[in-house]
């Protein structure tokens, strides 16, 4: 039985709206924690989340058994991951020591000689990837409108001025090569055969399995040495390095399609192994494959047959035009901002551009927000995108990708264009400070688990910009006071 929050008070537990946040720490997590703290003492908002975490998460459940960890101490360590971008070991760490986190979660500090209340790693691993991106996107919305209505004090009709770019969020992939995929995909398949030889004594034919493992990896690095290397007959022995490589690789592929129809299935686990082999014994045969034709028969392979990783197949090789980094492996992200340097609308591009999502997202914005002024760089430019965003928006500040004609240039060098022009510089600031929660690279596995992730970070993103301007707030007032009492003195 999981419920909302519900604190056992004893000696040395303050209520959860009693913590006390300093507004002498300028550092992410107490920005965090401000934040959150606001959220819980503010019943509208307080009660929104909660109605959104039991929907979700408590749907069709019994209202028995055991007290699993609260709705509110998952949402807020799900947070603090994100904020402080570490990994589940380090957040473990910090429910159990960091006094002020404790004392949010409800959990307060050693006094009295009472029994110290302690989270589990894996209670906070399991509890936490129970969350799914369409949870956190909803929650997002709620985070949005406590930020402009309860602390940047937005009024209703007010509009927004926007700012839209793109990053890549990198998926957790070593660079790759067809000959290394190749690897990748025996290795896996080595890895299944030996789970049966290991569980079951009459597997034939696999006395030498450790050998089949080196003999491939060792083949794998003289072709990635013979390929990286220079020197005279460069081609003649990188063909020779691959003609060994691709015999032993399909020797291998051989033997296990004779041996899969053999294998015993007694259980679950044995279908999941099975089914495992099933899916990586074609990958093998694909880069066997891609490596004859782009090695020995010297084809160029079209991008579309191209794989970046057997186990995060949803990477994608995106280049920017940036000599640094040229390349990276995972998928772009474009964000929305506005003028209080929250993310109002975020979303990741499946292989495309800027200018082929902007309608979608004009169409999501502008049906929540009014709109002032709304700025893009050249990758957003088209035609027919501008026309359709003038129609709803005061001001769109587009640069055009190419030549300008007389009226184009004229516009693009008046004063308003330029100052929001410059001002859109802001949204890589808000990029930057993203990749720091979190958002450079991926480190979970999956693509559900990889859009979970990215909108953990935006939340985490957001309630740390708020609880910035609620700590400035603090501090203005505590600096007037000050000055208040000296000249009063």
């Amino acid at each position: 039985m999981r419920n909302r929050f519900t604190q056992q008070l004893t000696i040395g537990i303050l209520p959860i709206e009693k913590t006390v946040v300093s507004f002498k720490l300028k550092d992410p997590l107490t920005e965090l924690l401000a934040a959150l703290l606001e959220i819980y003492k503010t019943p509208e908002y307080n009660e929104k989340i909660f109605s959104v975490l039991e929907d979700y998460l408590l749907a069709g459940k019994k209202k028995t058994g055991r007290n699993g960890m609260t709705l509110w101490q998952l949402f807020v360590l799900a947070q603090v991951r994100l904020c402080e971008n570490i990994g589940y070991a380090k957040l473990h760490a910090l429910a159990n020591n960091h006094l002020t986190l404790r004392s949010l979660l409800g959990m307060g500090a050693d006094h009295g000689g009472f029994t110290r209340i302690e989270l589990e790693y894996q209670n906070i691993y399991d509890n936490i990837s129970l969350l799914s991106d369409d949870i956190l996107k909803e929650i997002n919305q709620i985070i949005l409108e406590f930020g402009h209505k309860e602390v940047f004090k937005k009024k209703e009709k007010e509009a927004l001025l926007l700012k839209s770019d793109s990053f890549v969020v990198e998926s957790n992939v070593h660079f790759p090569t067809d000959y290394n995929l190749l690897w990748d995909s025996a290795r896996k398949c080595l890895d299944a055969i030996s789970t049966f030889t290991e569980k079951y004594e009459n597997i034939e034919g696999w006395r030498k399995l450790a050998n089949w493992r080196y003999g491939l990896k060792g083949l794998m690095r003289e072709l990635g040495k013979a390929s990286s290397s220079g020197g005279k007959d460069k081609e003649e022995r990188v063909c020779y390095a691959t003609r060994r490589y691709l015999r032993k690789a399909m020797a291998l592929t051989k033997k296990l399609e004779s041996t899969l129809p053999g294998l015993p299935i007694n259980d679950v686990a044995d279908l999941s192994t099975v089914l495992t082999l099933e899916h990586f014994m074609p990958l093998m045969d694909k880069h066997v494959d891609l490596v004859e034709r782009r090695i020995l028969k010297g084809e160029k392979i079209p991008h579309e047959e191209k794989l970046f990783s057997i186990f995060e197949t949803y990477t994608e090789w995106v280049k920017k035009g940036k000599s640094r980094p040229n390349v990276e492996l995972g998928k772009k992200l474009n964000i929305t901002t506005d003028q209080y340097n929250l993310i109002v609308d975020y979303q990741i591009m499946d292989d495309e551009q800027d200018r082929d999502i902007l309608i979608e997202i004009a169409d999501r914005v502008l049906q929540k927000y009014k709109v002032k002024v709304w700025s893009f760089d050249k990758g957003f430019w088209n035609k027919d995108n501008k026309e359709l965003l003038q129609s709803s928006v005061e001001k769109v500040i587009m640069p055009k990708l190419g030549k300008r004609n007389k009226a184009e240039e004229e516009e693009e060098k008046s004063r308003g264009f330029k100052k929001y022009k410059n001002l859109h510089s802001t949204v890589e600031s808000n990029i930057n400070e993203l990749e720091h929660r979190g958002l450079d690279r991926c480190p979970d596995k999956g693509i559900l688990n990889y859009k979970k992730y990215i909108a953990l970070g935006v939340c985490a993103y957001n309630l740390k910009k708020i609880g910035k301007y609620i700590l400035d707030k603090k501090r203005e007032e505590a600096k007037r006071k000050t000055l208040t009492y000296r000249l009063v003195a």
